[in-house]
């Protein structure tokens, strides 16, 4: 609680990021690890690793989603209310390869009712934009967390 007794905004999100770490399984899974959460926003970071790697050579389209994924959903969330995404769009930019530490950060757009507007940034730890997601989501309150594991 703050002062004036309403809740912390940010005690909320790092609390909220805690809860979802503990039961995220498939962000754990690919290496995904968040590493700042607030209010409408989160940082998630990746490492490309061998097993990431498509037919190419480089990191598989879809580890890039799950980065971008989990960070707007550790975002969406961050207000203690359960979210889950509607739909999504991902823009891939640049290849990344193994070795790369990306970083994914989500911004919230807009938050109008229970839908909410997040885009997401991915960069290589170079700064080049590796890949732009917009995603969409819904409030579902009452939504019971998976117990952690």
């Amino acid at each position: 609680m703050s002062d004036t007794g309403a809740p912390d905004p940010q005690r909320t999100a790092e609390q909220t990021a805690s809860a979802m770490r503990a039961a995220d399984r498939a962000a754990r899974a690919a290496g995904v690890e968040v590493v700042e959460v607030g209010p409408g926003r989160a940082v998630a970071v990746m490492t490309v690793a061998d097993e990431h790697a498509n037919g190419h050579g480089v990191c598989h389209g879809g580890y890039l989603f799950l980065l971008a994924d989990a960070a707007m959903a550790y975002a969406s969330n961050s207000h203690g209310t359960s979210a889950l995404a509607t739909g999504a769009d991902i823009a891939f930019l640049r290849p990344a390869r193994t070795g790369d530490v990306l970083r994914a950060e989500a911004v919230e757009r807009s938050l109008a009712g229970r839908s909410g507007l997040y885009d997401v940034t991915v960069r290589a730890g170079d700064g080049t934009v590796v890949a732009e997601f917009r995603g969409r989501t819904r409030q579902v309150p009452g939504l019971a967390a998976p117990p952690p594991v």
